[in-house]
């Protein structure tokens, strides 16, 4: 599933070809994806200005004139691909239509937005935009990693006490919104901590290291473009390149990094996901 990054990476390259511009029409070809999607769907969204694309944690929110906005995840397949942008952001002619094109956006400037998600489990919502915070997906969210409200202070009272993985805890939406297992497994390597340790046990002072840590792997991997896993790509159709900096997540087997460290990354599972780490800097 994509995370921050990849996200984000789609909401930038959307902004070009969607931000300001009118959908002279919204094609919705099925009742659903993951969830239904929400009434008169298609009707609500055609002849409406996008004020402003944003993202919060894992999902993509465009602002409508209407004083509406739509809620947009990605799920495990989603895909979001600009195609015939006359601005010159991207060279795409509109491609042929594929089975899988769900929900298509035919925008005022020339533009198209085509949303194909092979699996269904992404998924759209509209909602007030006033009152957006309070959608059942965004109220229960924690600050974002790289916003001002995630310091050292906040994560160390959110560790204090859990008896819980730090690896859990930081997947942990509720305590921080939009990290994933890719850039938890990368950020715990920098920071030298081990994935299982109790997040209550670890000091403060390591706990408050890591956010500065966690800011530079989500940092570089959206200049990266994210990371091409599977199915994810950018908006312009091509490929995140962060996957060739991993120093853990995918490398089981292979040698650590670390200078003169001469161990090998290991694999553990937890709650169902699969850990990366050097059992040698990672304590």
């Amino acid at each position: 599933m994509p995370e921050l990054p990849e996200v984000e990476t789609v909401m930038r390259g959307l902004t070009p070809a969607m931000q300001g511009a009118t959908i002279a029409q919204a094609d919705v070809n099925r009742p659903d994806l993951r969830w239904p999607f929400p009434a008169q769907m298609a009707e609500r969204l055609t002849g409406q200005q996008v004020m402003q694309l944003r993202r919060r944690s894992k999902y993509i929110l465009a602002d409508l004139a209407s004083g509406e906005s739509l809620l947009i995840h990605l799920g495990m397949s989603g895909r979001m691909l600009v195609s015939g942008d006359p601005l010159g952001q991207f060279t795409h002619d509109h491609p042929a239509a594929e089975k899988h094109d769900h929900v298509v956006f035919h925008m005022d400037n020339g533009a198209r937005i085509t949303f194909n998600d092979p699996r269904r489990f992404g998924a759209m919502d509209l909602m007030q935009t006033a009152t957006a915070a309070q959608h059942k997906l965004l109220a229960p969210l924690g600050p974002e990693p790289l916003g001002n409200d995630f310091h050292e202070d906040h994560l160390i009272a959110a560790f204090a006490g859990r008896n819980t993985p730090v690896k859990s805890a930081l997947l942990d939406q509720r305590l921080i919104a939009g990290l994933g297992n890719i850039y938890v497994c990368e950020a715990l390597y920098r920071a030298r901590i081990h994935p299982a340790r109790k997040a209550g046990r670890i000091s403060k002072g390591r706990v408050a290291a890591l956010v500065p840590i966690i800011r530079d792997v989500l940092a570089e991997a959206i200049e990266a473009g994210g990371s091409s896993l599977r199915d994810f790509r950018q908006a312009d159709g091509e490929l995140g390149y962060f996957q060739h900096s991993f120093d853990v997540y995918g490398r089981e087997g292979e040698l650590c990094r670390t200078p003169d460290c001469g161990h090998v990354i290991r694999r553990i599972v937890q709650s169902g996901r699969s850990s990366f780490y050097c059992s040698q800097c990672q304590r």
